[in-house]
C-alpha cells in the first residue's frame, strides 16, 4: 500500500485535551449531584458531545429535557474552551510535530478527522494549523464514530479514494470507524483497546514516517 493521505484523530493522538474534557465532565456530573470516574469517561472518547452527554446521565441515572440537555452541553462546552485557551505548542504530543513534518516533507497530504468541534481553536493554539489540508470536526459532519462519515469526509477533503489513506486513532470507537470505511488504521496508545486496529504503536516519539510505511507496506 502507498500511503497519499494521513487523517488523524486530535485528542489523545496530537495532544492531550481528554484530561480537560474529563474535568469538565465530571465538573457537571457534580453540578447534576453524581461523581464521574476517569473508568466510566472510557465510554466519552471519540464519540459526540450529545452522545457524551447522554452516557454521562446513563451512568448518573439523571433525565434532563432535550433544553436542559443543550444547556447541560453547553456549559461543558464553555468550561473546555476556558481550559484549552490556555493550550501551548509545549503541550503537543512527543514526536507528533515532527512526524507531521516529515509526512509534509515527503508529499503525503493530512487531514484532521476530530469528532470535537474546538478542533480549529485547539489547532490554532497548537501552531499546527498549516499542516493541514483538510480539518474535517464536529461541525462539519453529523454521525458520530464508529460511523465512518468524519474519515470519509476527510478523504474527500484531501481528493483521494480513502484506500489511499491510513487513520491514527487513538479510541476503539475510532478504530471501527476507520475500518468501517475500508482504511488502513495505526492505533495510538493501548493495545487491549486497539485490538481491531492493523498496526498499532504507543505514540510517534522516535517514530519515523518512512518507518511506518515501510510497516503499512510490509
Amino acid at each position: 500500500m502507498i500511503v497519499k493521505g494521513g487523517i488523524f484523530d486530535l485528542d489523545g493522538v496530537i495532544v492531550d485535551t481528554a484530561k480537560y474534557h474529563y474535568l469538565a465532565w465530571r465538573r457537571l456530573a457534580h453540578e447534576l449531584g453524581f461523581d464521574f470516574s476517569t473508568e466510566q469517561n472510557e465510554r466519552l472518547k471519540g464519540v459526540s458531545r450529545i452522545k457524551s452527554l447522554e452516557i454521562l446521565l446513563e451512568v448518573g441515572g439523571v433525565k434532563l429535557s432535550d433544553k436542559d440537555m443543550q444547556e447541560a452541553a453547553q456549559r461543558k462546552n464553555a468550561w473546555y474552551v476556558d481550559f484549552i485557551n490556555t493550550l501551548t505548542p509545549d503541550e503537543i504530543l512527543p514526536g507528533a510535530r515532527e512526524f507531521l513534518l516529515e509526512m509534509k516533507s515527503e508529499g503525503v497530504k493530512i487531514a484532521l478527522g476530530s469528532a470535537s468541534k474546538n478542533a480549529g481553536l485547539i489547532l490554532h493554539r497548537l501552531q499546527l494549523e498549516e499542516l493541514f489540508d483538510a480539518v474535517i470536526d464536529g461541525n462539519k459532519v453529523s454521525k458520530a464514530k464508529p460511523d465512518p462519515e468524519i474519515f470519509l469526509t476527510a478523504a474527500d477533503g484531501l481528493n483521494m479514494d480513502p484506500r489511499e489513506c491510513v487513520v491514527f486513532e487513538d479510541a476503539r470507537a475510532g478504530v471501527e470507524a476507520a475500518k468501517n470505511g475500508g482504511m488502513f488504521c495505526v492505533g495510538v496508545g493501548d493495545p487491549d483497546i486497539l485490538i481491531q486496529a492493523d498496526i498499532i504503536i504507543p505514540g510517534f516519539k522516535g517514530l519515523s514516517w518512512q518507518k511506518m510505511q515501510r510497516s503499512i507496506s510490509g
